[in-house]
């Protein structure tokens, strides 16, 4: 992993508008909020957090398919938040996505092939000899039988159906690959598996990561660092075993005291998140965590407290965090 960021984000906002039976604007929904931080070159940057805190909207806002309110993403040296999308084209075949649901981002009335073919028409100038090789080349990296080419997505179950997005996505080359939910609704044993293939294809064609999801231990498990979302900023961020082990940010512990554990202690039993989290159209002043924190204290609702880096690989915002 070189020490190099591949992505920088500066300040990213995504708000959409609000609005009422008239269709007048009322307000906003701070769904992305001045999130700022470096992925390197061959990292896996896990981000985590319950449904609604911004996971998803950050990955596709950093995508390109949410068009960003503010802020600066440096991709690979280039400023890729303010441009048109066909300005954005030639950098962004290099960032790309992975959705939640790989079987609704497949066309049913296509077969495979077709699927496979369509990046590499719209984005290269390939001729179909040198497509149909290199569709190949990455159906086999992902581990389906050439066979597969003529099926379509029905055809196949949900983890096949992973692997043909994954596939979708590498016929480019990217440098850095959106995982979002990767392995939720897969079995167990699907999930290993394709946790082993993401390591796999990583190493054998140099990807970089960023990887969505609200499984903590396939977060805790794949991901050199993590990053804790909550109502659209990041409230804490370091390295995977530091951030799991020693939690600073209060909603950090309690994530981590849901984990369901047969027998031994949890990492903290002394926090339970309890209630749901406040409108991202009316936030709380001050903290945005403090309407659930047991630690809350009169500061909290004044000041918002910025992500301090008082700890060795470890950052959090959190007035009193120790």
């Amino acid at each position: 992993m070189s020490a190099e960021p591949i992505l920088r984000v500066e300040g990213l906002s995504k708000h959409f508008p609000v609005r009422n039976v008239w269709k007048r604007r009322i307000g906003w929904l701070r769904a992305v909020d001045d999130v700022s931080l470096e992925v390197s070159r061959g990292e896996i940057l896990g981000i985590v957090g319950e449904s609604g805190c911004g996971k998803s909207t950050l990955g596709k806002t950093l995508m390109g398919i949410h068009t960003a309110t503010s802020g600066h993403v440096v991709f690979e040296g280039h400023d890729i938040a303010g441009l048109k999308p066909h300005q954005s084209r030639k950098y962004r075949e290099h960032l790309q996505y992975c959705y939640q649901d790989p079987g609704a981002s497949l066309d049913p009335r296509w077969t495979i092939r077709s699927s496979l073919h369509e990046p590499l028409i719209v984005h290269t100038a390939l001729k179909e000899e040198q497509r149909e090789q290199r569709v190949r080349e990455i159906l086999r990296a992902v581990g389906l039988p050439e066979t597969h080419l003529d099926l379509y997505p029905h055809e196949i179950s949900g983890g096949q159906q992973r692997r043909v997005g994954l596939a979708r996505i590498l016929t480019l080359k990217p440098s850095v690959v959106i995982l979002d939910e990767p392995t939720s609704g897969l079995d167990v044993s699907v999930q290993a598996t394709i946790l082993n293939l993401f390591l796999d294809l990583q190493r054998a064609f140099g990807l970089t990561y960023l990887f969505i999801s609200h499984d903590l231990s396939v977060v805790r498990l794949i991901c050199d660092r993590v990053a804790v979302m909550y109502l659209g900023r990041i409230v804490e961020i370091g390295a995977t075993q530091a951030v799991f082990e020693t939690p600073r940010h209060p909603y950090t512990q309690s994530l981590l005291a849901a984990i369901p554990k047969i027998g031994g202690p949890r990492v903290t039993d002394s926090f339970a998140l309890e209630g749901e989290p406040p409108s991202p159209t009316n936030l709380p002043s001050g903290c945005r965590f403090r309407t659930r924190c047991p630690m809350a204290q009169p500061l909290c609702a004044e000041q918002e407290p910025a992500l301090r880096a008082d700890w060795p690989a470890q950052r959090a915002a959190c007035h009193f965090a120790e």
